[in-house]
């Protein structure tokens, strides 16, 4: 899993200005380790992935510049954008943990070139003021006081108990295989620290940050340069016009929460049309078009052609969850060359998945348990048959029919439900009905990752979405990804 936080300071409102022209962005990391930790850990290693550091802090090193090269060449600032980086002993267990997270350390609001009340991320601050507006502010002790961007990594990670063998892949060329692709995992955390995010909202309140930087109001806060952009589609009105209650709403309300900026719109074509589960069953009731996600592990489904007959679970004795521990006779049974429906809980996705390929199961639909899409992560190289994500609704539906289904056949052979895949011709995944590519808002609210990614629904899948996807790549603008193109709607 992967935690994301936002961190603030104090802020103030800056001094009169002037803007310059902007050129090139200039990233500089400053390392905060002691001797011997996270960037100055002397143990050493092969090169690997074309990363030629030969101790486990120059790798680490490598690849913090190797991402602030592309992030420099997809920006434009006349101001320095400072980081400051650290690796150190974060929140795990041997099945889960946080990688790290990122975020904008000083944020500000009325400079010159900026919206009136409003807040911006100092990176971006910055750049359109034309100077580095903490210049001169004392330091509050910590070090980095003054900097843009705040980044912390997990340095146990892939040790026991911390998500054991899955440390950070350090190679620069996208062959992470079981382990966690440092280069895509830092392009997004920083991407966070740039201004992906909502920053001065309180999502689970829906409530601002008050002008003095102090505390979240209900009403009377200022509000964040993203709003503007923010279109619910059900309220039909931007987050700029909802009250703090509107806006917690809003927060949780899956699939209807759009980006509507100029830029990313213009990109948006590079999203593709949604991928479909159709269902053909002797009930009428059976017969469904489902949305759903791919999993982020095992081949991908096929884009068209049939599956299979679909099939269910029925809870075994001792389970901790389903589908979580190797399938018992019936289960065996009831699955072997067919497509199973399994909830989401308990255990990952990928063990749920390979238990069922154990079992006979041509392909998995994961259903969740809770509203919303979702996009099953994890990784297991062995898994060699297809699975999706599917809303806990449509799994609700799917299993349903093929209980209703039964009597439509004989006693030897009980009627089924077949499962073929296809693509809707209208709609677009991850974007509403006007082509705008839909932001994410589970219910309930995941702290730290509502509102401020993309949503998982996104075809093809996008660096900013809540999940690390094995299929991204370091281009961060069409017709590969909408990163950029959002930043560039906030001003950059």
């Amino acid at each position: 899993m992967r935690t994301l936080a936002i961190s603030r300071s104090l802020i103030a409102a800056a001094c009169a200005l002037t803007c310059l022209a902007s050129q090139a962005a200039t990233i500089n990391i400053t390392s905060r380790d002691p001797a011997g930790v996270g960037f100055n850990d002397t143990t050493p290693v092969a090169p690997v992935g074309g990363n030629p550091g030969t101790t486990l802090g120059q790798q680490r090193m490598n690849v913090y510049r190797y991402v602030a090269d592309i992030w420099e060449r997809n920006l434009q600032s006349n101001v320095t954008i400072n980081v400051s980086a650290g690796w150190e002993a974060l929140s795990c267990t041997a099945t889960s943990a946080t990688l790290g997270s990122a975020g904008a350390w000083n944020i500000w609001h009325d400079f010159p070139n900026s919206k009136p009340g409003t807040w911006y991320p100092q990176a971006l601050a910055n750049k359109l003021a034309g100077t580095d507006l903490s210049a001169g502010t004392p330091d509050d002790g910590s070090g980095y006081g003054n900097v843009d961007i705040k980044t912390q990594f997990n340095v146990n990670l892939g040790n026991a108990n911390c998500l054991s063998g899955s440390p950070f892949y350090l190679g620069l060329d996208g062959n992470a295989g079981t382990k966690v692709n440092f280069v895509e995992t830092l392009l997004h955390e920083l991407g966070h620290g740039l201004g992906f995010s909502v920053l001065s909202v309180q999502t689970s309140t829906g409530n601002r940050l008050n002008a003095a930087g102090t505390g979240y109001v209900a009403t009377g806060g200022l509000p964040s340069v993203w709003e503007q952009y923010m279109y619910d589609n059900t309220a039909r009105k931007t987050w700029l016009a909802m009250t703090s209650a509107e806006r917690k709403a809003s927060a949780i309300n899956p699939l209807q929460l759009a980006w509507i900026g100029p830029n990313v719109k213009a990109g948006s074509g590079i999203l593709r049309h949604i991928p479909l589960v159709k269902t053909s069953s002797p009930v009428a009731s059976g017969n469904r078009n489902i949305d759903f996600s791919p999993s982020a592990f095992g081949p991908a489904m096929p884009a068209s052609g049939t599956l299979g007959a679909l099939a269910t679970l029925t809870p075994q004795a001792g389970e901790t969850g389903p589908g979580c521990e190797p399938f018992d006779n019936t289960n065996t049974m009831a699955v072997r060359g067919k497509v199973v429906v399994i909830s989401r809980g308990t255990c990952g996705f990928a063990v749920k998945v390979k238990n069922a390929q154990n079992a006979g199961a041509v392909a998995v639909l994961l259903a969740n348990n809770v509203a919303g899409a979702i996009a099953p992560g994890g990784s297991d190289p062995t898994v060699t048959i297809p699975s999706a994500g599917i809303t806990q609704a449509d799994g609700d539906a799917l299993k349903a029919a093929v209980a209703a289904a039964v009597p439509y056949g004989t006693r030897a052979k009980p009627g089924t439900v077949t499962v073929s895949l296809g693509v809707d011709p209208v709609r677009i995944a991850g974007a509403d009905a006007n082509g705008n590519p839909l932001l994410y808002t589970p219910n309930p609210l995941v702290s730290g990752s509502s509102v401020s990614h993309w949503d998982v629904t996104a075809v093809p899948n996008l660096l900013m979405e809540p999940n690390i996807n094995a299929d991204l790549t370091t281009t961060l603008v069409p017709p590969v990804d909408l990163t950029v193109p959002l930043l560039k709607d906030l001003g950059w």
